[in-house]
């Protein structure tokens, strides 16, 4: 999620009756709530933001908040290897619903290996490591859409 959009979000959560935000991502998931308890306690749903607030540039800064994500972001891919989708489709784990995954986190992975598959217009394209290293994470969902140049894996190369 880009630094923009979080303060979009923050800027949602300070202007409405709601107390929480929770928006949640093929990367995993952001909350947002307030601190004073002032405001209801409703969650909105990432399809529920208002288009005006997510059209505006403008918001108050949550230094603190973005900060913190920044910090996340940083420290999640620092050192690791991208393994990043080379094209639109689903992502699948394993050859077969029944089948165990191709690869868990945890797992070393050679280069060449098959890590998992990805379904574009009915055509099963097995997607190969081009690194050697230990997988430290999955980073999206077995049967979820991908794009092109999403991270799938994050691999540590030094172990």
């Amino acid at each position: 999620m880009k630094l923009e959009e979080v303060r979009k979000l923050i800027q949602l959560v300070e202007e409405s009756n709601i107390g929480e935000l929770e928006v949640w991502k093929w990367w995993g998931r952001i909350r947002i709530s307030r601190q004073n308890g002032s405001a209801g306690n409703g969650v909105v749903p990432a399809g529920h933001v208002p288009q005006e607030l997510m059209r505006s540039g403008s918001l108050p800064a949550a230094p603190a908040l973005i900060a913190d994500l920044e910090q996340k972001a940083a420290n999640d891919a620092a050192g690791l290897t991208l393994i990043k989708s080379p094209m639109v489709g689903t992502f699948f784990r394993s050859p077969a619903p029944d089948a165990d995954p191709y690869v868990e986190p945890g797992d070393r992975i050679e280069n060449g290996q098959t890590i998992c598959i990805i379904e574009a217009m009915k055509l099963m394209n097995e997607i190969q490591a081009e690194v050697r290293g230990k997988v430290v994470r999955v980073a999206v969902q077995n049967g979820q859409p991908v794009e092109f140049g999403q991270t799938l894996f994050m691999v540590d190369e030094s172990a």
